[in-house]
């Protein structure tokens, strides 16, 4: 296990670091941007790339190539939607997306206004759309921003550091106990399991602000219900 491990940490920290700090960045920046996240998640990513850290400076770098990214991101999303949201719907891929997909992110936005843009952070495939349907509201840029900055942070932290410290962990435990590699898995696994637990929690808990048919347009400049 270990030697395995090892190789493919190692393949990972062989890489430049500008050039997978630039690569997690983008991954994450078209995750949000142009529905890639739905095909090829951008956590998986960045994941990936967290294992490469060495040292408080590219730590430190990551994170902030990541949250500017997501930000990014979330701004192309919401740019799209405003210029291009109803012909990208009725588009082949927005048909693809099925227009039950497209009612859910509407709707949820519509009742839960900023807390929606907060949580769908957090929530599979209306991490996607929701930058996209709030492109295609009356929801202002600005609010959008308000609420997606705390999201991208959090994100970027959770994600960054559980990489970095189970291969940290890994690193050196490594040369004295032959199980460290186990020891890395079940962090990873565990992380893994908890952010399925969460996505699966915050979807549930959120699920009936997703059927109910959207009140008025105007109500999405509201923060969503108390």
């Amino acid at each position: 296990m270990n030697e395995v491990l090892s190789w493919l940490l190692d393949t990972v920290q062989s890489v430049d670091p500008l050039v997978r700090t630039l690569l997690a960045g983008v991954a994450i920046l078209l995750e949000t941007s142009i529905l890639i996240g739905l095909v090829v998640p951008g956590d998986t990513v960045v994941l990936v790339a967290s294992t490469a850290v060495d040292g408080p400076l590219e730590y430190i770098s990551l994170v902030a190539v990541v949250i500017v990214g997501a930000l990014c991101g979330e701004s192309i999303g919401f740019a799209i939607g405003r210029w291009f949201g109803p012909k990208l719907r009725a588009s082949r891929l927005g048909r693809r997306i099925g227009e039950k997909n497209w009612v859910r992110a509407e709707t949820y936005l519509a009742k839960r206004g900023g807390i929606a843009v907060f949580l769908s952070r957090f929530i599979p495939v209306l991490h996607s759309l929701i930058p996209l349907t709030v492109g295609m509201s009356p929801m202002r840029y600005r609010r959008f921003m308000t609420w997606t900055v705390p999201a991208c942070i959090l994100w970027a932290f959770a994600y960054v550091s559980v990489g970095a410290f189970a291969a940290g962990s890994y690193r050196e435990l490594s040369r004295d106990l032959h199980w460290a590699g186990y020891a890395f898995v079940a962090i990873i696994a565990l992380f893994v399991a908890l952010v399925f637990v969460a996505k699966k929690l915050i979807n549930r808990a959120e699920s009936r602000h997703m059927q109910e048919a959207p009140p008025s347009p105007t109500e999405v400049e509201g923060d969503g219900a108390p």
